[in-house]
């Protein structure tokens, strides 16, 4: 048997038999962790095992022909603030579910714990982190491969979606890019904040998504709804 300690956040988790959970994490290394955590629905152990939390883990593998054996305990950074607010909460269940379907496991994404684990931070303090969030997910897109390089391209209005190049006249393949909007130099509005879900969505869907026939998850258009909705009433 062989026995390692690691560092997580819980990605997902179902119920896989009896009390025991099938559990996936991102973990430090950049790396998809799976397993099974006996008694992790039990009434001692089922609140440590949420999703978006931080956990130290130690995974005991008894041999190749069985799955991993997970235990764990809370981490820092401790995000009980971003369970009472209902905005915060979409946005991380909206992190946790795109990291689920976006990485599989054996891939190897340098740079994706530290980013997520910022972005988490960023939430959990901040009062006005969406910007932070929105490039958040242009640097997911850049990690997996679809990199948006928006710098210094303001004078570009439009956008490509199938080159991902910005350019100067409009077509039926592009759309305008909300530079100022994450840019910060501009008051947010609904028109901007629409403007950049449907890009990463029409991004990652098409470009990624689609190659492994899957859909963008129900919690981040979850989270794109509450946001819109809010910003429509404004």
């Amino acid at each position: 048997m062989t026995e390692n300690k690691s560092r997580g956040i819980l990605l997902y988790s179902k119920l896989s038999s009896e009390n025991n959970l099938f559990l996936k994490f991102l973990t430090e290394n950049d790396e998809i962790l799976t397993g099974i955590c006996f008694g992790g629905s039990t009434k001692k152990k089922k609140n440590i095992y949420q999703l978006g939390y931080f956990l130290n883990l130690n995974i005991k593998l008894k041999n190749s022909n069985f799955p991993n054996n997970i235990s764990g305990e809370l981490s820092k950074p401790y995000i009980y603030d971003i369970f009472v607010d209902k905005y915060k909460l979409h946005s991380l269940l909206s992190i946790v579910s795109l990291l689920n379907l976006s990485i599989i496991e054996g891939q190897k994404i340098r740079g994706l714990f530290e980013s997520t684990n910022k972005i988490i931070n960023i939430i959990s303090a901040q009062e006005n982190w969406l910007v932070d969030y929105f490039l958040y997910l242009l640097n997911l897109l850049k990690l997996i491969g679809y990199e948006i390089d928006f710098a210094n391209k303001q004078s570009l209005i439009y956008l490509n979606l199938d080159t991902l190049q910005f350019v100067k006249n409009n077509s039926n393949k592009s759309i305008v890019f909300p530079h100022y909007l994450l840019s910060k130099l501009k008051k947010m509005n609904f028109e901007d904040v629409n403007s950049f879900f449907k890009i990463f969505e029409i991004i990652l869907q098409n470009h990624h998504l689609n190659n492994m026939n899957l859909n963008i998850p129900i919690n981040y258009l979850k989270f794109k709804k509450l946001i819109l909705g809010f910003l429509s009433k404004k």
